[in-house]
């Protein structure tokens, strides 16, 4: 109950604010504030067909629907994309904005995917609701997970807030999720075919921060143990839960997975040779893209991925975090891939190997879903725009 009245009170103070700047922005020609990054984009009405079919607390149900309310035969296109790190430089915040903006002008997705660390300032909940705000303007549906740099707590009043922000805008279709679960934003995006099949459902997980004492303790792990979170026992249980309920009553599962942090299988599909560089490992086929830092996983396997082998339901899994990591490769049959990063900050191509930007990795993922199942992956690089 204190969450939502004190969340209410400063939601209502942000709109407020930024109604005030978006005054100010159209009187001085678009030249301030220079916060406003998100209206310096120039976003535009796209259209869609997708519809809402039903929805509950940790799931929303879509599919493509034609003008009498029939549910189409249509590719469904997903655009994907990781770790904007919108903080106080607003040249580049406006910079990462512009090139997502227009690629969602080009392609017309169905759905957009955040794959974490979004929004990092100390001003979080104006970037959240501005960036929600231009998703409202767009008119496209989008869901989004948190990354490791969004707050340092599983659960707490600023990420219940910031992930709020999101949730209370109509093309958000990003859900809380069980109470009893790690984290916010346990949830499943279910998106239907023709006839009403299941045509694929996304799962949405907290991949968390940093590894939490009381989990060392809980998963037997020494005290001196560290590095990056892993997915937790009541999130697999979900997912094999949820897989089993959606194979009763559609007759099959077939899913991807979104998360930030990358399952520990990802470091299979590359090798660091003895110059130092990443050589495709011969575990995989690669089927596009190439690898310049370490795979971010966490170093404890919680048994996700085995989980995934054992249900035989998931297609492919994306993951974000790893800024200079642009592959997609096949791994036991399963597609494991990056979103690609749409921001600058932290670090970039041009930091980690001294790159021209005509060569950096930034952009987004598109995933086409075809009506028979099959999907296709390709990358889309912000370097187009140059």
């Amino acid at each position: 109950m204190l969450y939502n009245i004190w969340g209410f009170v400063r939601q209502t103070a942000v709109r407020i604010h930024l109604a005030g700047a978006k005054t100010i922005y159209k009187i001085s020609g678009g030249k301030l504030p220079k916060s406003l990054y998100c209206k310096r984009a120039n976003p535009e009405k796209i259209p869609t067909d997708v519809k809402i079919i039903s929805e509950n607390d940790y799931s929303t149900t879509i599919a493509k629907v034609d003008e009498n309310g029939n549910i189409k035969s249509d590719d469904f296109v997903i655009v994907s994309t990781t770790d904007f790190h919108f903080d106080v430089d607003h040249e580049i915040n406006t910079k990462a904005v512009k090139n997502f903006v227009q690629h969602i002008k080009d392609i017309k997705p169905d759905l957009v995917v955040l794959t974490g660390d979004n929004i990092l300032s100390k001003y979080q909940q104006i970037d959240a609701i501005q960036f929600a705000q231009m998703m409202e303007e767009i008119g496209i549906y989008w869901t989004a997970v948190f990354g490791n740099h969004e707050t340092r707590e599983d659960r707490g009043f600023y990420k219940w807030l910031l992930f709020k922000s999101f949730c209370d805008y109509d093309h958000c279709l990003c859900k809380f999720g069980p109470d009893d679960m790690f984290g916010y934003g346990n949830f499943t995006v279910n998106i239907l075919g023709e006839g009403g099949k299941l045509l694929k459902t996304l799962f949405h997980f907290d991949s968390g921060r940093d590894i939490l004492d009381r989990d060392k303790e809980k998963y037997g792990l020494p005290a001196d143990f560290g590095g990056y979170d892993f997915l937790k026992k009541e999130q697999i249980d979900f997912y094999k839960k949820e897989t089993a309920r959606l194979k009763k009553e559609y007759g099959s599962a077939d899913s991807f997975m979104y998360m930030h942090i990358p399952l520990c299988e990802y470091s299979h599909a590359f090798k660091e040779d003895e110059n130092g560089r990443y050589v495709p490992s011969g575990e995989c086929e690669i089927l596009y893209g190439e690898q310049y830092e370490s795979v971010g996983c966490s170093h404890f396997n919680s048994g996700m991925f085995d989980a995934i082998l054992e249900t035989g339901s998931t297609q492919a899994v994306f993951a974000g975090h790893d800024h200079v990591n642009d592959w997609a490769a096949i791994y036991k049959g399963v597609h494991l891939a990056y979103s690609l990063p749409g921001g600058y900050a932290v670090y970039n191509m041009g930091d980690k190997t001294g790159k021209p930007e005509s060569e950096w990795v930034e952009g987004v993922t598109i995933t086409t879903l075809h009506n028979d199942g099959s999907i296709e992956l390709k990358p889309r690089y912000n370097r187009i725009f140059l």
